[in-house]
């Protein structure tokens, strides 16, 4: 097995519980075109999706409003609710260990918002590239991202792991042959499971030859 050179990072569930704050923007939507909140199937969904996906899917039922629900969302501001995210509490502790000695990136299904999180949080620093649902033509499970990454570091899928949380996590990951990280999840195959960011930094993967 090749040494660990590249860690990359999915953002929701993951670097931040975001599950509320996602539960408060998509039922905004939902409420203010006088439809019923979400119910958990649909709260999950767009825990996972981007959120032109996420909106097709909420409103599958109304299609003929679609376009008002996406022009809906356009017009928030997602800093309304940052105050719904938690960061995780050891990520910044976990960056800083391993910046020195790895190179990092974020592969996720947020689009206009990672930028936003990114800086509120002062977390750009610390990676050397985010790849968003807006920057591949094909979001996440799609691989795409990750061969993005790869490439930009010159690096190969056994030179890197993916820390993710979700089905969609493994399969992005699988999509290139690389190994991942459970986030949280006991119940997702992977090849690590942990509950904190320094738990990974407990692994045998680390300051292996």
């Amino acid at each position: 097995m090749s040494k660990l050179k590249l860690i990359i990072f999915d953002c929701d569930g993951v670097m931040f519980d975001s599950k509320n704050a996602n539960r408060h923007f998509y039922n905004l939507l939902r409420t203010t075109l006088s439809h019923p909140p979400m119910d958990e199937a649909e709260l999950d969904y767009v825990h996972m999706h981007h959120v032109t996906d996420s909106v097709s899917h909420i409103f599958r039922h109304w299609p003929d409003e679609l376009v008002k629900a996406h022009q809906l969302r356009q017009s928030l501001d997602y800093k309304d609710f940052i105050k719904h995210m938690t960061i995780e509490p050891d990520l910044v502790e976990f960056l800083e260990l391993i910046t020195p000695n790895y190179r990092t990136a974020i592969s996720t299904n947020r689009t206009t918002t990672m930028s936003t999180l990114l800086d509120l949080f002062d977390l750009r620093k610390h990676f050397g590239l985010v790849v968003t649902a807006m920057d591949v033509e094909n979001s996440k499970p799609h691989p795409e991202a990750l061969h993005k990454i790869l490439e930009h570091f010159s690096m190969t899928a056994e030179e890197s792991i993916f820390i993710g949380d979700s089905t969609v996590d493994f399969e992005h990951a699988a999509g290139v042959g690389m190994r991942l990280i459970a986030f949280k999840n006991p119940e997702l195959a992977a090849d690590y499971h942990v509950s904190s960011f320094m738990e990974i930094a407990g692994l045998p993967i680390f300051g292996r030859d």
